[in-house]
C-alpha cells in the first residue's frame, strides 16, 4: 500500500451554517472545544458529574494500554440514572416511550410506570435465580420490554447480551455460549411486514445446543401458538405482574460490566464486545444531550434502530432515558402498511428529533418524494444520520425534503467498539459539508493517518485512528483480552484502528470512507468504494448504489455496480442509461473511477439492520459461489442479482 493509502477523488463545496436563534440556544456552545482541549480529562469529569454516583472516584483514568479503566473507585447504578432519579425529582409524569406497534396499538409509558414495571421485572429476575454478574440473552421484537429487560438486568448488575430478533437459532446459540448466559428473555414473536413472526421456536432451537440457561422468559406479543417445556419456560405477565414493585438498586462499581454486544463476523467468530457502566454512562449521556440538542422538557425524539445493535443500547435506551427524554418506538417495517408509514408517525407525536440510517433516507428517496410530502413534518428541528457514510446527495434530500431546509444535519460517525457517538457535527456550531462527519468531538483524539501512524495533511487519505482513550471505549473483547489487542491496538502503536478510511478535505473536515476491506485497487489507484458510490447517487436516476472491486486481468481490479433506479423519474434506459452513468462518474470524479459494468437491480443485499453485505456482490462479481447469506433480509436477491450480471455488458 503506497503512502497516500486512498485517493480523495470527490470534492464538496456547499456549506450549510447553522441559524442564528438555533446556535443562540443550542445545548453545545463553542466554548466547549477549547475547554476539552484545555484538560481533556476534567473535562470528561465534568461530564460524568452529570450522573447521579452513589460513591465518588478516587481518579478519572487508569490507562494500561490497551485496557483502560475510567472513574476508578465510583459507584453507581445504571437503572437509577436512567428511572429512579427522575421521578424522585418531579418528572415521574413526563412519558418515556410512546410505543408504536406494527397492527397499530400503541402504549404510552411514563417514567414513573417504566421504573414500576423494571422494579418487578429485577424482582422477577432475582426469583428466577439471576445474581450479579450473571449474563442474560435477550432476544426481543422492538417492544417496551425489550428496554424494560436491559434496565432490569442493569438495575441487578447482571450484564445483558441482546441478540437481535432478525438471526438464527444458530448465530442465537453461538453468542449464548460465548456469554455463558443463564436466562433468555425472549418473546413468543413480533410483528413485521403486516404478519407475526416467531421468535420462540429459534430459542428452542437454538437451547439443544450445550449451554448453562436454566429459564426462558416469554412475552406474550403475537399470542401465536408457542411450544412450552414447563420446566424452563416461564411466562412474563404471569411472573412479572405479580412481583412486589418496590425494589432497592445496588450500586456497582464504574467497570463493574453492563453489556456485552456481539459485532457479525463474517469470517470468523463473532466479537463480544463489552462494556462496563460509568465511562459508558457518561459519554452516551452527554452525546446524546449536545449531538442532539435534546430538549428534554418539550422535544419529541425517534432513534429507528433497533435495540439489538449498538445505536439502540446508547440512543435508545440508555443516552435517551439519563436526559430525560420523550420517545416514540415502533415496532414494524417502514413499508407498512403503506410507504408513508413512519412521516405519519412523525406526524402523529410531533416528532422533532430524527435518528436514522443513510440505507433508509435512500430507500425514501427511491420509493418518491410523494409520502413524505403528504404529511405535516413541520416538528422536526434536527435530523441525524448513523451506520454509514452518507453520500452528499442522500444528505441533501434528507435536508431539503425530510428537514424542510430548516434542520441541522448530524452524521455521526461511531461504532459498536466506540460505544457512543465521536466524531460529528454538533448542530449549534458546525457549518455542515452533505456527506462528510465534520470533526471529532470535544474529549475525543481522531486522526487520519498514513501506513507509518503518521497525520496525513488536508486534501489527502488514510486510516481513521483514535489516538486517546475515551470513557465509553470496549473494555475488550469477552473473554480474549489477546483477540482485543491484535484486532484494534496491533496495526498502529498505542493507536485505536478499527478498519474505517477516511480523508481530510482542504478544510480538515473528516469524510469517512467505509471499511478498508471494501478499497478498490484499479491500475495502482486505491479508490474508495463510497466515493464511487456517492457519484452514482448523485445522478438524478439512481437512489441507491452499491460498488465493488472485481478481478481484473488489465486493471488488477475493476469497478462493478449496482443501483437502484429512483421512482417517478423520466430516465434513459438499458445501454443508453449505463453509458449515461458512466461519463457521469467520469465527470464527478475522473475517468480511473469509471465502473466497468452496471446492473440494475431491484434490490441490494442487506441484513435486517440495513447494512450493505458488499462480499456476497463481490462473489456474484468474481463469478464465485455466493457465500452465506443467512443473515440477509431477502435471501433470494443473490439469486436474482447472480443471474442478472452475466447479462449485462462490460465496458470495452
Amino acid at each position: 500500500m503506497n503512502e497516500e493509502t486512498l485517493e480523495n477523488l470527490s470534492n464538496e463545496t456547499r456549506i450549510f451554517q447553522p441559524s442564528s436563534e438555533f446556535a443562540a440556544n443550542a445545548n453545545a456552545q463553542p466554548i466547549i472545544y477549547a475547554e476539552a482541549n484545555q484538560d481533556r480529562l476534567g473535562f470528561w469529569e465534568k461530564q460524568a458529574s452529570e450522573l447521579q454516583w452513589d460513591a465518588p472516584w478516587n481518579k478519572v483514568l487508569d490507562w494500561q494500554t490497551p485496557f483502560a479503566k475510567w472513574f476508578v473507585g465510583g459507584k453507581l447504578n445504571a437503572s437509577v440514572n436512567c428511572l429512579d432519579r427522575h421521578v424522585t425529582e418531579g418528572r415521574g409524569d413526563r412519558v418515556a416511550f410512546h410505543f408504536e406497534g406494527e397492527p397499530g396499538g400503541t402504549r404510552t409509558i411514563t417514567y414513573a410506570q417504566l421504573l414500576n414495571d423494571v422494579k418487578k421485572t429485577a424482582n422477577a429476575l432475582i426469583e428466577l435465580g439471576v445474581k450479579s454478574e450473571d449474563r442474560v440473552a435477550i432476544y426481543m421484537p422492538m417492544i417496551p420490554e425489550a428496554a424494560i429487560a436491559m434496565l432490569a438486568c442493569a438495575r441487578i448488575g447482571a450484564p445483558h447480551s441482546v441478540v437481535f430478533g432478525g438471526f438464527s437459532a444458530e448465530a442465537l446459540l453461538s453468542r449464548i455460549q460465548d456469554a455463558d448466559a443463564t436466562l433468555v428473555i425472549t418473546a413468543d414473536g413480533g410483528f413485521r411486514k403486516g404478519a407475526p413472526f416467531a421468535l420462540k421456536p429459534a430459542v428452542d432451537e437454538a437451547l439443544q445446543g450445550k449451554t448453562n440457561v436454566k429459564k426462558v422468559l416469554v412475552v406474550k406479543r403475537t399470542g401465536q401458538e408457542t411450544a412450552w417445556d414447563n420446566n424452563r419456560d416461564v411466562w412474563w405477565h404471569e411472573i412479572v405482574e405479580r412481583q412486589n414493585p418496590e425494589h432497592r438498586a445496588e450500586s456497582f462499581d464504574s467497570e463493574h460490566p453492563l453489556f456485552i454486544l456481539y459485532t457479525s463476523g463474517t469470517t470468523a467468530k463473532p466479537k463480544g464486545i463489552f462494556h462496563t457502566t460509568g465511562g459508558y454512562l457518561t459519554q452516551a449521556a452527554y452525546t446524546h444531550k449536545m449531538v442532539f440538542d435534546i430538549k428534554a422538557e418539550k422535544d419529541v425524539y425517534w432513534c429507528t434502530a433497533d435495540i439489538g445493535w449498538i445505536t439502540g443500547h446508547s440512543y435508545v435506551v440508555y443516552g435517551p432515558l439519563i436526559n430525560g427524554a420523550t420517545q416514540v418506538i415502533y415496532e414494524g417495517t417502514p413499508d407498512t402498511p403503506h410507504k408513508g408509514r413512519m412521516f405519519e408517525i412523525i406526524a402523529k407525536y410531533g416528532v422533532t428529533i430524527l435518528y436514522t440510517a443513510p440505507t433508509l433516507i435512500r430507500t425514501w428517496m427511491k420509493w418518491g418524494d410523494e409520502f413524505p410530502k403528504a404529511h405535516n413534518l413541520s416538528s422536526l428541528r434536527v435530523l441525524g444520520s448513523v451506520g454509514e457514510p452518507i453520500n452528499p446527495e442522500a444528505w441533501m434530500w434528507y435536508h431539503e425534503v425530510i428537514g424542510g431546509q430548516r434542520c441541522p444535519i448530524v452524521d455521526t460517525w461511531w461504532q459498536t467498539e466506540t460505544g457512543a457517538i465521536m466524531i460529528s457535527p454538533l448542530p449549534g456550531i458546525t457549518a455542515c459539508k452533505p456527506g462528510s462527519a465534520m470533526r471529532a468531538l470535544p474529549g475525543i483524539g481522531a486522526k487520519v493517518v498514513d501506513d507509518n501512524g503518521t497525520p496525513v495533511a488536508d486534501g489527502h487519505g488514510g486510516y481513521l485512528i483514535l489516538s486517546e482513550p475515551w470513557p465509553s471505549m470496549m473494555r475488550g473483547i469477552w473473554g480474549e483480552p489477546e483477540r482485543y489487542k491484535e484486532t484494534y491496538w496491533s496495526k498502529f502503536d498505542g493507536l485505536y484502528f478499527a478498519g474505517d478510511g477516511a480523508k481530510l478535505d482542504q478544510d480538515g473536515a473528516i469524510w469517512l470512507l467505509g471499511r478498508v476491506d471494501d478499497v478498490m485497487n484499479v491500475s495502482g489507484h486505491r479508490i474508495s468504494t463510497t466515493e464511487v458510490e456517492s457519484a452514482l447517487v448523485s445522478h438524478e436516476a439512481v437512489a441507491e448504489a452499491a460498488v465493488v472491486g472485481a478481478s481484473d486481468a488489465m486493471t488488477g481490479q475493476g469497478i462493478v455496480a449496482f443501483i437502484i433506479l429512483r421512482s417517478g423519474i423520466a430516465h434513459a434506459d438499458g445501454d443508453a442509461l449505463v453509458k449515461e452513468l458512466r461519463a457521469h462518474v467520469t465527470k464527478e470524479i475522473g475517468a480511473i473511477a469509471r465502473p466497468r459494468q452496471i446492473m440494475v437491480v431491484a434490490e441490494l443485499p442487506k441484513t435486517r439492520s440495513g447494512k450493505i453485505m458488499r462480499r456476497l456482490l463481490r462473489d456474484v462479481a468474481e463469478n464465485r459461489a455466493v457465500g452465506d447469506s443467512t443473515t440477509l433480509a431477502d435471501p433470494n436477491i443473490m439469486k436474482l442479482i447472480s443471474e442478472g450480471l452475466k447479462t449485462t455488458t462490460t465496458e470495452d
